[in-house]
């Protein structure tokens, strides 16, 4: 289980530490510069190696007197006002001492720093200069190897908006990085600006923030990865992220406030053994001539995760269309809700997916609301959320704790006006309103899980358990922005609902294995596609 801190939680953790007497926070500080440093040798072996004939052979004289073939490797190192800066100052100091030529500006008046970053200050003008940030930072960073942006960590609470420019220019160097030119950025913590709980640019109200605000080639996390480096802007700003360890223990200190969210990952529990009723009999809605296909993709989505049996539900005018394109997966008149009543005394059928195609009207509101009176497995997603736009309220009344709702953004904000109105407010301050906010407070007042769709899919139980799945970095998945691939997620939820997999569980695996499956396939990818991955996806994993 990987977990993801909130700034509140990581700044509890180090502050029961240094309580404890087992480290001092000049200690983390010297800790964290070194993971910084380890960190970019291991991303960018050929720095950690002696520069090319010429360069760098002889390191102790003053880079202004090198000429460009004789000069070191360069970096320019941005520190904060804060300890993320006192990180910055141990960064510079360490790369000094490998024979670096490095410059670092300030943000900040020295006389304000905080006494760690104060006297890791002190060590570095020991032996060379402090200049203020400012727009010099441009011309500074052109020809270094290297960009170390440590302004602003996890504690930034306010915008960083006066140094445009400077934010402006970082990005221009990240952009020019990526061809392999201009210095590598790299952030700590967070890059500048970005809110650690969220992972929105504080202060931007605009439809793009990275036109100025800082973006990295990848981000060094100390301790655990932080919350809003996997949501919003932040898994876009941050690059990458890699974690180093400060010595820290696990979070198990009273003093840590809130719950934590962590990665999800998939559950436990394959096919070891049973027949094909002890994994469960799944049953799909579909919609009407014409609007079959969501279901179809839904079912084939249950069947290949695992249940057992899988039916399709339609309604008499569907039926031919259904029956032409279904083999393994089982089909069943139902022309509303009595018919449905009556298919429900099965007690084998123990989970039951509404929504993709299922249309919007009056019988879909009540085919949802014979469901739900079962109190089995149910999984709402599409038209059977949609229907329940002008009265919310009814569905969260008859909504119970075997359930799952699995809206995308727009069907979030019909059904949830007021949070959605939170979510997409400008940030100004932070820590600032996150998914996760949303989500925890969606679920509590639905009273079930709420798998809030997109990158940075978020999970949440009514009881606060949450748990991010995200897209992003090594697990980006960009081929799963098409047509049906969220009937099929739907398929995947209720189909180990089917099996057993509690809500929670069944959503975290299926969002999961979801990626997982658009990943196995690649550029190119339908909706279509996704079930086929499933037997690789499962036995890669060593899944039953």
């Amino acid at each position: 289980m990987t977990e993801l801190l909130t700034a509140a939680q990581m700044q509890a953790i180090e502050q029961a530490a240094i309580a404890s007497g087992e480290v001092t926070g000049l200690e983390l500080m010297e800790r964290a510069g070194q993971g910084v440093v380890e960190a970019i040798f291991e991303e960018w072996p050929e720095l950690a190696q002696p520069v090319e004939s010429g360069r760098g052979a002889s390191p102790s004289r003053s880079p202004e007197y090198l000429g460009k073939d004789d000069a070191p490797r360069r970096a320019v190192v941005l520190c904060g006002p804060g300890n993320n800066g006192g990180d910055g100052f141990v960064v510079a100091r360490l790369l000094k001492e490998r024979g670096w030529a490095v410059e670092v500006f300030l943000y900040g008046e020295p006389e304000k720093l905080p006494p760690d970053a104060k006297v890791n200050y002190e060590r570095w003008r020991e032996s060379d200069a402090v200049r203020p940030l400012c727009e010099e930072v441009i011309d500074a960073g052109e020809d270094a190897d290297l960009a170390v942006d440590a302004v602003f960590g996890t504690g930034l609470t306010r915008p960083f908006l006066d140094h445009g420019e400077v934010q402006s220019e970082l990005n221009l160097w990240q952009a020019a990085s990526r061809r392999g030119a201009a210095p590598r950025v790299v952030a700590v913590d967070m890059p500048s600006g970005a809110c650690a709980d969220s992972g929105l640019y504080l202060g931007y109200a605009g439809e793009n923030p990275f036109d100025s605000a800082v973006m990295a080639n990848f981000t060094v996390s100390f301790h655990r990865a932080k919350l809003g480096q996997f949501l919003s802007d932040g898994a876009v700003a941050c690059g990458k992220v890699v974690v180093k360890d400060i010595g820290l223990v696990d979070r198990d200190s009273p003093a840590v406030p809130g719950e934590v969210v962590t990665l999800a990952a998939p559950s436990a529990g394959g096919k070891a053994f049973g027949h094909k009723y002890s994994h469960g009999h799944a049953l799909l809605l579909s919609g009407g001539h014409g609007r079959t296909g969501a279901a179809r993709l839904a079912a084939r989505g249950a069947l290949r995760i695992g249940a057992g049996l899988v039916t399709v539900g339609s309604p008499r005018s569907a039926m031919m269309e259904n029956a032409y394109q279904l083999t393994a997966i089982m089909l069943r008149q139902i022309d509303g809700p009595n018919e449905l009543d009556q298919l429900l005394e099965d007690r084998r059928i123990n989970a039951v997916c509404l929504g993709p195609g299922l249309g919007l009207g009056a019988e879909t509101q009540m085919l949802v609301m014979s469901v739900l009176k079962q109190e089995r497995g149910t999984v709402l997603d599409a038209d059977a959320l949609t229907q329940f736009e002008q009265n919310p309220g009814v569905l969260f009344e008859a909504l119970h704790g075997n359930c799952v709702i699995t809206p995308h953004g727009g069907e979030f904000a019909r059904l949830f006006p007021d949070l959605d109105e939170k979510l997409n407010a400008p940030a100004t301050t932070g820590p600032a309103y996150s998914k996760v906010d949303a989500t925890r407070e969606a679920a509590k007042r639905a009273g079930c899980v709420v798998l809030f769709k997109g990158p940075d899919t978020v999970i949440a139980a009514p009881n606060g358990c949450c748990s991010v799945n995200s897209a992003h970095y090594q697990r980006s998945a960009p081929w799963l922005a098409t047509a049906g691939s969220g009937d099929v997620l739907a398929g995947f939820i209720i189909g180990l609902m089917a099996r057993g997999l509690s809500p929670m569980q069944a959503a975290e695996t299926a969002a999961y294995l979801h990626v997982e499956c658009a990943l196995n396939f690649g550029p190119g990818l339908i909706a279509e596609d996704l079930p086929e991955q499933i037997p690789t996806v499962l036995r890669r994993l060593d899944i039953p």
